[in-house]
């Protein structure tokens, strides 16, 4: 009888991998989940420290979850939603739109991160062409920014290991540098790109960018101070800004959208993006679901009776009701306090981390809300492996600590779901301590530097 394992191995091209180096190092087979646990299919145990790829809310098996999908199935499963709507669908974007204000009251619904990066492209290209600035075509990211896989979110996307392969079929993006707490560097990254728009601003369609945090690239933090400054810029330079929310929205960084962190309390509708994109955390992480949120100012660029001007984009599972009734219920818990319980756990996981920053081997301590980070400043690779595999043997080293975890090249980082509590900190804290321990490392460190952003 061959494994879980091996049958995946077989029948499956994983996500992300490099399969002839899976077969070396299989996948873990897991049977279940309860809480921020996974089983094997061994019977052993593993805190699912990055939320399962950074979707998952409030654990595994969450009961309140399981009853509103159950009460969802029981009513109406899907239904599409071209010509038809349904509650779920209705209320949710209600909902959303309320928290920012009215200020984005227009929600398209999509099925993963990357094709609501496709939407807002298109949107934004295609609102201006509907007003008659057929020039503006161009987009700006930042370097180091991850925005998907397909072809439009890869061609803003500057991680060379996902675009490098594919390059011929991209467009061109500007790419701007990138806001890097660890490098005291805002001021001199808003002058590039307050340059950048001065001379091409009537070209550029929109500028997209992660608020806060650019995961993919090391969880690179920047502040709100520089978000604010970008917005500006935008609104000065009339180019389109999209927030990409899909990894940092839904309570990450400490508020519910992590662009809130930007708003003053006297602030207009204009200091939010044009565009907000939600994935990953908003269904809690259990079924497909994006949103793209968007400004009566884009949605009013396409009303007409002419169909050509219309935004012609589907998706066979748009507004998926299931989807929508786990994405309210999402909701729910965030109208029921769990802001405040996650500025707990954020509490928990720095005070359990405190003594680890203090170690010789760590360089730049970061935490964003319950978003925790930190480089490895003296890694080496295993003796006799392929190079750049870091992360890999710490991963495979962490589960013997009962920690599932996936250090981003040499950047230890965690984003757990919100069930930490003391123990639990503690516990990530001293098994990520434990691991470091063992990995190989030089002998004569580069000197610590120690950062905090909060």
């Amino acid at each position: 009888m061959q494994t879980l394992s091996a049958r995946s191995l077989q029948a499956i091209w994983h996500p992300c991998t490099q399969m002839q180096r899976a077969a070396q190092v299989p996948p873990l087979a897991m049977v279940r989940g309860q809480g921020p646990w996974l089983w094997d299919d061994h019977g052993n145990r593993y805190f699912d420290a990055t939320s399962s790829w950074w979707v998952n809310l409030f654990g595994h098996s969450d009961p309140g979850l399981q009853s509103a999908l159950a009460a969802q199935w029981q009513q109406l499963q899907h239904v599409m939603l071209a010509g038809c709507t349904h509650e779920s669908a209705v209320l949710l974007a209600e909902r959303l739109s309320a928290r920012t204000g009215g200020a984005l009251g227009h929600l398209f619904f999509a099925s993963d991160g990357a094709s609501a990066v496709e939407i807002a492209l298109k949107q934004s290209m295609h609102a201006w062409r509907n007003q008659g600035d057929v020039q503006k075509t161009e987009f700006v990211c930042l370097q180091g920014g991850y925005h998907g896989e397909t072809l439009g979110a890869l061609a803003v996307t500057d991680v060379p290991v996902f675009r490098s392969a594919y390059a011929p079929l991209l467009t061109k993006a500007h790419i701007a540098p990138s806001p890097d707490s660890r490098l005291n560097n805002e001021a001199q990254a808003l002058d590039a790109l307050r340059t950048l728009l001065e001379q091409r601003h009537e070209h550029i369609a929109a500028l997209i960018l992660e608020p806060r945090v650019q995961g993919a690239s090391g969880m690179v933090m920047h502040s709100a101070h520089y978000l604010r400054q970008v917005r500006q810029l935008c609104t000065q330079m009339n180019v389109h800004l999209i927030a990409d929310e899909i990894a940092v929205g839904c309570g990450r960084t400490g508020t519910f959208f992590a662009w809130e962190s930007t708003l003053k309390p006297d602030s207009l509708a204009s200091a939010w993006p044009d565009f907000l994109l939600l994935s990953k955390g908003i269904s809690a992480g259990v079924l497909p679901l994006s949103l793209v949120l968007t400004t009566d100012a884009v949605y009013k660029a396409f009303w007409s009776n002419q169909t050509a001007r219309g935004f012609l984009h589907s998706h066979s599972y748009s507004g998926n009701a299931l989807a929508c009734a786990a994405a309210n219920y999402v909701l729910d818990r965030f109208d029921q306090g769990q802001l405040q319980s996650n500025q707990r756990q954020a509490r928990y996981l720095e005070q359990a981390f405190a003594p680890l920053r203090q170690h010789q081997r760590i360089q730049h301590w970061r935490q964003c809300g319950t978003i925790v980070a930190m480089d490895v400043v003296d890694a080496v690779d295993e003796p006799n492996q392929p190079a750049g595999l870091f992360a890999e043997q710490f991963h495979l080293k962490a589960r013997e600590q009962g920690l599932l975890i996936r250090p981003i090249g040499h950047t230890l980082y965690l984003m757990p779901p919100y069930v930490v509590d003391e123990d639990s900190a503690a516990f990530l804290a001293h098994a990520v301590e434990l691991t470091l321990n063992q990995m190989p490392h030089r002998t004569t460190p580069p000197q610590q530097k120690v950062m905090h952003v909060a």
